[in-house]
């Protein structure tokens, strides 16, 4: 669901994907092959929230106010990024906690379950986990950084095949 807040709509590309089961509201950008899923909340209420191409956002999600993620980053299920940025294929773990001013490095990974506190800087190509997180190691190559490259063909398939049954 699309839905406008004090006279601003989101804008979506339309290579975007949102599931009919998501709520996207006011300034939010969803860029080309961004993808929404179901359950997802993005509150762009009192600051923008913008999706870079081939972002993913997944079940049941909370991103608020601004927050930017990155290209082909993820956003595991039941995750919350508020405030914050989450760089270039980077991942949030499922369950994990992206709080205020923080930054996710590029491809860098928050485990699951984990909580960034305020103003925390990830470094890229590292792996933080725990709560608080802490730097656990480094991530020279991880096939996490092409999990927003599967959500895109993902998203394709269901914008194709997916239909409500009544």
């Amino acid at each position: 669901m699309l839905r406008s807040f004090d006279g601003v709509e989101p804008t979506v590309h339309e290579d975007a994907y949102v599931d009919p089961a998501a709520v996207v509201i006011g300034d939010v950008t969803l860029g080309a092959d961004a993808s929404v899923w179901p359950n997802v909340t993005l509150r762009g209420d009192h600051g923008p929230i913008v999706l870079r191409e081939g972002a993913n956002v997944q079940d049941n999600a909370v991103v608020h106010e601004g927050a930017e993620i990155g290209p082909y980053a993820t956003v595991g299920h039941t995750a919350i990024v508020h405030s914050a940025e989450v760089r270039e294929r980077a991942l949030v773990g499922m369950g994990a906690t992206v709080l205020d001013r923080s930054v996710v490095g590029e491809r860098a990974m928050v485990g699951a379950n984990g909580l960034v506190p305020e103003d925390t800087e990830i470094e890229p190509s590292t792996l933080y986990a725990g709560v608080p997180v802490e730097r656990v190691r480094e991530v020279e190559e991880s096939p996490w950084a092409y999990a927003g490259d599967r959500y895109v063909r993902l998203a394709r398939e269901h914008a194709e095949s997916s239909e409500p049954l009544e």
